[in-house]
């Protein structure tokens, strides 16, 4: 009886392992399929599930039109799934009582500011992480001025006026993640980069995992960024998002990302040492804010849940009875997406090389359904692709809408070199206008140049040196009693001309 016990659970062990091999291998053909409908020129992905790794496997190439292999060592940029990391980080400062998630902020950072100064006494450490501050969107502190320091950076925000009431809404926010790196800087007495990489990075064995580009900068089999340009993929220069590390600047592999997911679905005891505790774990993952559904993902068409949440670094929703938890990170030509179901032991990471691939999220959620609910029959790819690309021809007949209200055989009300000069505001910063061979040029940052084409009326047709940014409109406002060029305006922000010094 005994032997037949025996021979019994090893027969049934075998086939669990042959069916759960069937799956792996059918979303494996089912990753390379949806890549090339996407024209994606490389992904990486890793599938996690009960503490065993399914999947780690790398798709297509490094850079289009070359012929190194993208494989699961390939480096790719996480961007702001890093968010996840600094939130994991804070906790293990609260575990050992250097922290509290209520503590007020200035008591760590006594600089901290923000316009309101009710807000400044109050935003507590938790606030840091739900985007729900009540500040606007300040992404252009270091997209417009890549080369502006992380002190510069959050010195600006006493500027940032409040856009809606103290924990009374959401608007996702970058600044306030590398606010809470600070912190984390001050109270453990060493920098964000290097408590990550020795607190988290190293206990887990994520040897190819750097806190940002610069660490990384020597490791050879990596990915390039890249953008769909007048109808061709190219490869770009990279986007770095390393002036605001603790919301997106590390970069890893998927065999080393793996790592990070297992730990995530809560195998938080690593060789016999815990590194968060299990309630700083759940706290990590409950939900703390309502997303409303017009400013979550796009996909919640095709998933139709019934709430979705933000936790710390963590968006939520229900899904087939479950909670996900998941996260995006993007840069310039660059994608990644982490998804989990806690409850199955089950999460993936996507990493890609294609500015805005959202094939990132069909792939997650056919992991989702294939290993999580032993379900192959929904076409996660076709059905999402069809949906962004409706998004992008709604969005391209804007565009076009816009472009019609354009008045035709309109001139500037000044000659061109009178909108020369240096425009500035204590949030914004500066941008220069010049004039140079009968052209105006705006220039933002070292790295940013735009040549100014006149559009209509004070407005101009900004075309931008980095191609993969597009085209923006900029106007000059007028002084209404001298009629000179007194501010620029650039996507809503006004910058005050600077009196001119002989």
């Amino acid at each position: 009886m005994n032997k037949t016990i025996k021979l019994t659970f090893f027969i049934l062990l075998l086939i669990s392992s042959a069916i759960s091999q069937n799956k792996v291998e059918i979303f494996d053909k089912y990753v390379e399929a949806s890549r090339l409908d996407w024209k994606v020129p490389g992904l990486s992905i890793v599938v996690v599930q009960d503490g065993k790794v399914l999947l780690s496997k790398g798709y297509g190439v490094r850079e289009h039109g070359k012929n190194a292999k993208v494989d699961a060592e390939t480096l790719f940029g996480a961007m702001s799934t890093t968010k996840a990391m600094t939130a994991v980080t804070m906790g293990m400062l609260v575990d050992e009582g250097k922290v509290s998630w209520d503590d007020k902020v200035v008591k760590h950072l006594p600089n901290f500011r923000v316009a309101d100064p009710y807000v400044t006494s109050e935003i507590k450490v938790r606030d840091l992480f739900t985007h729900n501050a009540g500040l606007g969107n300040a992404d252009f502190l270091w997209s417009w001025t890549p080369d502006l320091p992380a002190d510069e950076i959050v010195r600006r925000m006493q500027y940032a006026k409040q856009a809606y009431s103290f924990r009374g809404g959401y608007t996702y926010q970058n600044i306030m993640y590398l606010v809470a790196g600070q912190v984390i800087e001050k109270v453990s007495g060493m920098s964000w980069e290097r408590f990550v990489t020795e607190r988290l990075f190293a206990p887990l064995g994520m040897k190819n995992t750097f806190p940002n580009y610069e660490t990384s900068r020597n490791y050879q089999n990596r990915s390039l960024a890249h953008f769909e340009i007048d109808g061709s993929i190219r490869a770009i220069p990279e986007s770095l998002a390393d002036p605001i590390a603790p919301a997106g600047s590390v970069w890893s592999t998927a065999d080393d990302i793996g790592k990070w997911v297992n730990f995530m679905l809560g195998n938080t005891t690593v060789n016999g040492k815990q590194l968060l505790k299990p309630a700083t774990y759940q706290a990590i993952l409950r939900p703390q804010i309502i997303v409303p559904p017009g400013q979550f993902y796009p996909t919640v068409a095709l998933t139709k849940p019934h709430w979705t949440t933000y936790g710390f670094a963590w968006f939520q929703h229900d899904y087939r009875g479950e909670m996900v938890a998941f996260h995006t990170g993007s840069l310039a030509g660059r994608t990644a997406i982490v998804g989990m179901i806690p409850d199955k032991k089950l999460g993936v990471y996507v990493f890609g090389n294609l500015d805005h691939a959202e094939v990132r999220h069909a792939l997650m959620y056919k992991v989702f359904d294939v290993f999580g609910f032993d379900d192959n029959s929904r076409d996660w790819s076709k059905e999402t692709k069809t949906l962004y690309d409706g998004i992008e021809a709604d969005g391209n007949k804007q565009a076009a809408a816009v472009r019609s209200r354009r008045l035709l055989n309109t001139r500037p009300s000044l000659p061109l070199a009178s909108y020369a000069g240096r425009y500035s505001d204590p949030f914004y910063g500066s941008m220069v206008v010049t004039f140079t061979d009968a052209k105006l040029k705006l220039t933002t940052s070292s790295e940013s140049i735009a040549e100014l084409n006149h559009w209509h009326l004070d407005t101009f047709e900004a075309t931008w040196n980095k191609a993969w940014r597009g085209k923006s409109m900029i106007s000059f406002q007028l002084n209404p009693q001298t009629g000179e060029a007194e501010a620029l305006i650039v996507s809503g922000a006004v910058l005050k001309r600077e009196a001119r010094v002989n």
